[in-house]
C-alpha cells in the first residue's frame, strides 16, 4: 500500500507525492512522445499515407502548430478552473486525438487530428510546473518541479527511437493506437493519485506582459528558439540524412544509440545542474555544433554519423531540464505562463526546423541540412555564452 503524504489543512502536501508527480511527468512525456513519434516512423507513414516523407514530417509540424497557437491563451483562459479537471481535459485530447491518427486513412484528416492533438499538449503543458508546486509546500517546490518535468527530456530521447523501432516491427498504426492504451491508463493514475486544486484567483494572477518583460526570460526564450530550429530540421530528418551514408538501413538501431546517449546526459544534468547550469548549457550547445559540422563535412562516412549521433543524444538530453530551469529560475512566481510561453517558444521552433528541413530536403536534397542545423546552434551557443546577469547565471543556483 502506498503511503499517503502529510498535508497541511489546505491540501498541500508536506512530503513529495511522488505518485501525483509522477502522473505529471507521464502526461508530459505523453505530449511530447505524441508530438516526436512520426519522425522515427517517416519512412512508414510515407508509404501509408501515399505521401512524401517531407509531407509526412508535416505531421510533426502541425502539432507543434496546435501547441503554440493554444499554449498561451488557454493557460490564461483556464487560470481559474480548477486544476484536475484540466489536466484530464489536456489528456483526454491526446487519447482521442491518437487513436483518430491511428484509423484513418487519410492524410488531411491526420493532419487536423494532429493540430488538435498540439493543442491538448498546449492546454497541458501551460499547468504542469504550477500544478506540481501547488501540491507541496515551498521548500519542496524545486525538487515537486524536477520530478514533474522528468518526462520531457525522457520522451524527447527515446521518441525517435521508439517510433523507429514500433514502426519496424508493429506497424505506425499501432504505433499510435499503444499511446491510445498507455493515455488510458494514465487517466486511471491521474483519477486516482493526483489532488485537485482550485484555480487561481484573479487578484494573483500575473500579466503575460509582466513574465515577458522578467529579466533573463526573453534570452532564455531565444536562446530556446534557435537551440530546437537546430535540433528539430536533423531531429525529423534523421532518416534521410542517416541515408546518405548508409546508416539508415538500421535506422532504429541508430535511434537507439541516440536515446541511450540522451538517457546519459539526463543523468549528468541532473547531477551537475544545481551546481553547474551555465556550463552544461554551454558545453551542451559546443558539442552540438562540433556534431553539425562533422554531419555537414563526412556525411557519407557510416562510423562517424554512428558516434555523431551519440554525441548528439548526450548534448541534447538534459536540454530540455537545463532550460526549463534556467527559464524558471528568471521567471519566479511567473512559472506558469513562463511555462507556457516555453511551450509556444519550443513548439514554434519544431515547426520551424520541420518546414525549414522538409523545403531544403526537398530541393536540395539530405546533404545541405547539416548547414542549416550549424547557424541557428551557433547563434543559441552566443546568446548564452553573453548571458550572465540574469538567465544562465555562473555559479550554484540559488534557492529562496
Amino acid at each position: 500500500m502506498i503511503p499517503k503524504p502529510s498535508q497541511t489543512d489546505d491540501g498541500v502536501s508536506e512530503t513529495l507525492p511522488i505518485s501525483a508527480l509522477l502522473a505529471l511527468a507521464m502526461t508530459g512525456f505523453t505530449a511530447i512522445l505524441t508530438e516526436t513519434l512520426p519522425a522515427g516512423l517517416l519512412p512508414h507513414m510515407a508509404v501509408g499515407l501515399g505521401v512524401s516523407e517531407s509531407l509526412a514530417g508535416q505531421t510533426i509540424t502541425v502539432y507543434a502548430v496546435g501547441s503554440l497557437i493554444a499554449a498561451i491563451p488557454l493557460t490564461l483562459y483556464t487560470q481559474g478552473w480548477r486544476r484536475k479537471p484540466t489536466l484530464l481535459v489536456a489528456i483526454f485530447g491526446f487519447l482521442i486525438f491518437n487513436c483518430v491518427t491511428a484509423v484513418s486513412t487519410s492524410y488531411a484528416v491526420i493532419l487536423v487530428a494532429r493540430f488538435m492533438g498540439g493543442v491538448a499538449a498546449g492546454l497541458g503543458w501551460g499547468i504542469i510546473a504550477g500544478y506540481a508546486r501547488r501540491m507541496v509546500v515551498a521548500p519542496l517546490r524545486g525538487k515537486a518541479l524536477a520530478i514533474a518535468m522528468v518526462g520531457t527530456p525522457l520522451a524527447l530521447s527515446i521518441g525517435v527511437p521508439l517510433g523507429a523501432m514500433l514502426g519496424t516491427t508493429l506497424g505506425w498504426r499501432m504505433a499510435f493506437g499503444l499511446m491510445s492504451i498507455t493515455t488510458l491508463i494514465l487517466i486511471g493514475w491521474v483519477l486516482w493519485r493526483v489532488p485537485d486544486f482550485a484555480g487561481q484567483p484573479a487578484e494573483q494572477r500575473l500579466s503575460i506582459a509582466h513574465v515577458f518583460r522578467t529579466p533573463g526570460v526573453r534570452t532564455v526564450l531565444v536562446t530556446l528558439f534557435a537551440w530546437i530550429t537546430g535540433h528539430n530540421i536533423l531531429y525529423t530528418y534523421i532518416a534521410p540524412v542517416a541515408a546518405l551514408s548508409g546508416a539508415g538501413q538500421r535506422l532504429d538501431l541508430l535511434l537507439l544509440g541516440f536515446g541511450v546517449a540522451a538517457l546519459a546526459g539526463i543523468w549528468v544534468t541532473g547531477v551537475l545542474i544545481d551546481r553547474a547550469l551555465r556550463p552544461l548549457v554551454l558545453v551542451s550547445l559546443t558539442v552540438f555544433a562540433v556534431v553539425s559540422l562533422a554531419f555537414a563535412l563526412f556525411a557519407t562516412v557510416p562510423e562517424l554519423t554512428i558516434i555523431a549521433t551519440i554525441l548528439w543524444g548526450l548534448s541534447f538530453g538534459g536540454a530540455a531540464t537545463q532550460l526549463s530551469t534556467a527559464l524558471a529560475d528568471a521567471a519566479g512566481e511567473g512559472v506558469d505562463l513562463a511555462n507556457a510561453m516555453l511551450t509556444t517558444v519550443w513548439n514554434g521552433a519544431i515547426a520551424t526546423g520541420g518546414i525549414v528541413g522538409g523545403v531544403i530536403l526537398d530541393h536540395a536534397g539530405a546533404g545541405p541540412l547539416a548547414w542549416a542545423v550549424l547557424a541557428p546552434t551557433l547563434l543559441a551557443l552566443a546568446l548564452a555564452a553573453g548571458a550572465r546577469r540574469h538567465a544562465f547565471k555562473p555559479g550554484p543556483r540559488a534557492f529562496a
